[in-house]
């Protein structure tokens, strides 16, 4: 059964490994760190990460933030859901998406956004953001700038 905790400033290096999985370009571990601790968690940018038994670094990580929109009023917005390669299929995922809830119902908020990028690479992420009940609404764009 993976151990979910919320992981504070100067604990973020147990999330890196999970993280650059998925945002190889935020590398080395130590800038990501540092990224995360010094620019966004001043934010309100949060850490989760399951574990499994006697391991330091996370299996699987979620990082979010709590936003107030005028679209879905109060929101808990992912950032990021992702479990390490060698470490999927074991319930890591389910059990991160469990805490989320939990911590959407104890904030109050209205809803539970993210986004997924798209490609055949991310269909088994797609599946699972549908068993957990979630829809798309919505067209995400983007333009770099110029």
């Amino acid at each position: 059964m993976p151990d979910v905790r919320e992981l504070p400033a100067g604990e973020t290096a147990r999330a890196a490994r999970a993280l650059l999985e998925l945002r190889p370009h935020r590398g080395p571990a130590e800038a990501l760190v540092e990224r995360i601790d010094a620019v966004q968690r001043p934010q309100g940018f949060r850490v989760v990460g399951s574990f499994e038994p006697g391991e330091e670094e996370a299996a699987a990580v979620a990082t979010f933030r709590v936003l107030e929109m005028l679209m879905g009023g109060r929101v808990l917005y992912v950032d990021e859901l992702v479990t390490r390669e060698d470490r999927r299929a074991r319930g890591h995922a389910a059990a991160l998406f469990a805490w989320i809830e939990a911590e959407l119902a104890r904030l109050g908020c209205d809803q539970l956004h993210l986004d997924s990028g798209v490609g055949a690479h991310r269909t088994d992420a797609h599946r699972f953001y549908f068993r957990q009940g979630m829809e798309i609404t919505s067209f995400h764009f983007v333009r770099k700038a110029y």
